[in-house]
């Protein structure tokens, strides 16, 4: 039963009026040992595996189990409604079903199947809004001097002028486009040297910095832009409050069979319940490290995520920890 649940449910991945509701059906009806099953979504369109019985009475049992939300049925054909969260998406149909019993499993199992079609596209709704959100917090005062320092550059040094505008061009590429939900930590890491070549020309000798990753991860999938709004945090809520600069180093490692990534600054930290609130997302100190967390944690369970480590006036270190390789996750 589960394995058949499973086949169901990557069939009915698009819904009762996608491409797999015929494939559904067929399974349906191996299970049941029906003359027929049909998948009707809410416009009555019928997806049948088996011969079929006469349209006319499939239309008034089909119309009538959707009206009243009760199955109906014949001597030769059972209407049951389909409903999830108590609305009703469609109607299962069976002609000459083994037992009634058996048509009540079906029904129940392809309603499981679309709860789940629908939470995962509510999920999938939801972590676009995130990501929408993180895109919005790339911090305008940073693009301003970026592009102010850029300007000052066109007469006095335009070879230097030129690399900068590509830079942005990168980092504004890397951050606004769409990508999919996974990438590469060599990607990651090459987005986050643009937008540290960038940060350096705008905060000149206030910001030093060290990249350092092993070439055993870099092709490790991580989830698309998870470093960069790290290393942005670091530089604008540690480094860029103090008034003589600092630095960020960005290390990535093998460690305990993981993939180990942390950023690290010597800026003005903060208080440990306060990074505990901003990853709890009860603080709006920093949408990205809340975000960051959180799609962490969807991606690969709740013991990985983001962990902070952090006094006042002593720094932050931001660490990540994801698997060297994940069953269903390939980078696009």
């Amino acid at each position: 039963m589960l394995t058949l649940t499973r086949l169901i449910a990557s069939d009915l991945d698009a819904g009762l009026d996608g491409p797999g509701a015929r494939p559904a059906a067929r399974r349906l009806r191996r299970m049941l040992g029906a003359q027929a099953v049909g998948l009707a979504d809410l416009s009555g369109v019928v997806a049948w595996s088996g011969v079929p019985p006469p349209a006319d009475a499939v239309a008034e049992l089909t119309a009538k189990a959707l009206h009243t939300v009760k199955p109906a049925g014949d001597a030769y054909l059972s209407a049951v409604p389909l409903t999830v969260e108590e609305e009703p998406v469609g109607v299962l149909l069976v002609s000459r079903a083994t037992t009634p019993k058996g048509t009540r499993v079906a029904a129940w199992l392809v309603e499981y199947v679309l709860e789940h079609v629908r939470l995962q596209a509510s999920a999938e709704r939801a972590a676009q809004s995130e990501m929408r959100a993180l895109r919005a917090e790339m911090s305008p005062h940073f693009v301003y001097n970026a592009l102010t320092v850029i300007a000052a550059l066109v007469r006095s040094d335009p070879d230097r002028s030129r690399e900068m505008i590509l830079d942005f061009a990168d980092y504004a590429r890397y951050s606004l486009a769409q990508h999919g939900a996974f990438t590469t930590v060599a990607d990651e890491f090459q987005a986050v040297e643009t937008y540290l070549a960038l940060q350096r020309a705008v905060m000149g000798d206030r910001l030093r910095v060290q990249v350092r990753v092993v070439p055993d991860v870099l092709a490790v999938p991580l989830p698309y832009l998870v470093l960069q709004p790290l290393v942005e945090n670091a530089i604008r809520h540690g480094v860029e409050p103090r008034g003589r600069g600092g630095a960020v180093h960005v290390h990535g490692e093998i460690d305990d069979g993981d993939c180990l990534i942390s950023v690290e600054d010597d800026g003005v930290g903060m208080d440990p319940a306060r990074a505990q609130s901003i990853l709890a997302g009860t603080n709006s100190g920093s949408v990205g490290l809340s975000n960051v967390d959180r799609r962490l944690r969807t991606a690969y369970g709740p013991w990985y995520g983001l962990v902070v480590e952090c006094e006042r006036d002593a720094g932050t270190r931001v660490l990540v920890r994801v698997p060297l390789s994940q069953p269903g996750v390939t980078p696009s």
